[in-house]
């Protein structure tokens, strides 16, 4: 064992206030494939057809019918490793403990994390287009776009954000304020540039925290962290936290 990763094994089992932020590469290993490779999921799909609001303001029933298609693939998929020994880690850590993710797929909810900030949505949800309402998306297996507001009845719309558009109300702030307090900062599975999510990596650096980096390849954040792993979600989960179960 690298004396890097014991430092940061000993740093992590001693924090009391811990921030961790989740990127597409982390559910790679679910089988949900990442946007950036070359196999990624936009590379037979034109982001402006299905994932900004003139899309859909364009043609609903096109963007629904594909936003349907990823819905059922991610609902077949199952957390991995990684996702749940950050579970784990959160039940170890407790108040203290936030888990912020770019990822719309669930997995980590799924997987039992509570004190969790999705900053993209959720793609098992629907969000009423009148009266605001997220609701959950009916099973898979029976779900015909587009869905209806269980409370007014009005079309939703899939409960993500789209290229263009804001975060959440709050969601963002709440993430901020986590990695500013944070002892140590866990960055696991994301290119780091993606905006605003890819700052907070940076924000904990500057407010005093130990950056824990899990990438199997180099990002604008490595020459930050403190310890970077390259290695999966998996693998790199698995060896920080062996010995902290």
């Amino acid at each position: 064992m690298s004396m890097e990763l014991e430092t940061a094994r000993k740093r992590l089992l001693a924090a009391r206030r811990v921030a961790v932020l989740t990127g597409a590469g982390i559910s790679q290993p679910s089988g949900i494939p990442t946007f950036r490779d070359a196999a990624g999921l936009w590379k037979d799909f034109d982001i402006e057809e299905y994932a900004t609001p003139g899309a859909y303001a364009r043609n609903p029933q096109k963007v629904w019918e594909w936003y349907a298609w990823r819905y059922q693939k991610v609902m077949q998929a199952e957390p991995n490793r990684a996702h749940t020994l950050l579970t784990v880690l959160e039940q170890r850590v407790g108040e203290g403990f936030l888990l912020v993710t770019q990822n719309v797929d669930g997995l980590h909810s799924r997987a039992g994390s509570q004190r969790l900030v999705e900053l993209h949505g959720n793609i098992a949800r629907g969000r009423c287009e009148r009266c605001g309402q997220r609701f959950p998306l009916p099973d898979p297996a029976r779900f015909v776009p587009p869905p209806y507001c269980p409370t007014c009845k009005a079309r939703g719309r899939p409960d993500v954000v789209w290229f263009g558009e804001m975060l959440p109300p709050g969601a963002f702030e709440q993430a901020e304020r986590a990695f500013a307090a944070a002892e140590v900062a866990l960055v696991i599975g994301t290119s780091a540039e993606v905006e605003p999510a890819a700052s907070l990596g940076w924000l904990a650096r500057s407010s005093g925290a130990y950056l824990i980096e899990i990438n199997p390849n180099p990002t604008p954040l490595s020459s930050q962290a403190d310890c970077s792993l390259r290695m999966g979600a998996v693998e790199g989960m698995e060896a920080l936290m062996d010995g902290l179960r």
